[in-house]
This record gives structure tokens, C-alpha cells and sequence, in this order.
């Protein structure tokens, strides 16, 4: 799904105009953004919890020569989906 069908799927779901829909959903993950920057957990009750981990330095191979090359430590974003999402996701 792209993001113009997410944000007509949101604007039906609220009644909200679609321009108003896309500058609520480009705050959102902005703010979400902002927290995860800090360093600091954003724990969405029945969603999941979003964070921050550090990987790190890691010496790996470049597929072409088989070179060793070294892959420098960074922080990444991590989702860890809460069980309401997941059971709601699981179609068994």
C-alpha cells in the first residue's frame, strides 16, 4: 500500500479531509522519529513498542571479491509488535 491509499483509508476511517489526514499522519511519524532520535522507547498500548538498538561493528565480506571489509557499529530502529497486532495479523 502506498501512502496516498493509506492516507484515504485514514481520512475515511476519521471523516477528516485528505489534506488533513496526510499533514496528521506525516506529524505523527515525525514526532515518532523525534523520539526514537532521543534515544527514548514509544510504547503504543495494543500496537507494539518502537525503539532504538545499537548494532554492533561487525567485519563482513563483499560478495564480488570475497574481501573482508569492516562494517561499522549503528543505531537502528526496531519494532516489536504487541500481541493484540499480532493476533489480529495472524490468519490461521
Amino acid at each position: 500500500m502506498k501512502k496516498s491509499e493509506f492516507v484515504t483509508l485514514v481520512a475515511e476511517k476519521t471523516g477528516l479531509s485528505k489534506k488533513d489526514t496526510e499533514k496528521t499522519i506525516d506529524a505523527v511519524f515525525a514526532a515518532m522519529g523525534d523520539v526514537m532520535a532521543q534515544g527514548d522507547k514509544l510504547q503504543m498500548s495494543g500496537f507494539g513498542t518502537f525503539e532504538t538498538k545499537v548494532r554492533a561493528a561487525r567485519t563482513g565480506h563483499n560478495p564480488r571479491t570475497g574481501e573482508a571489509i569492516e562494517i561499522a557499529a549503528a543505531t537502528i530502529p526496531v519494532f516489536k509488535p504487541g500481541k493484540a497486532l499480532k493476533d489480529k495479523v495472524d490468519t490461521k
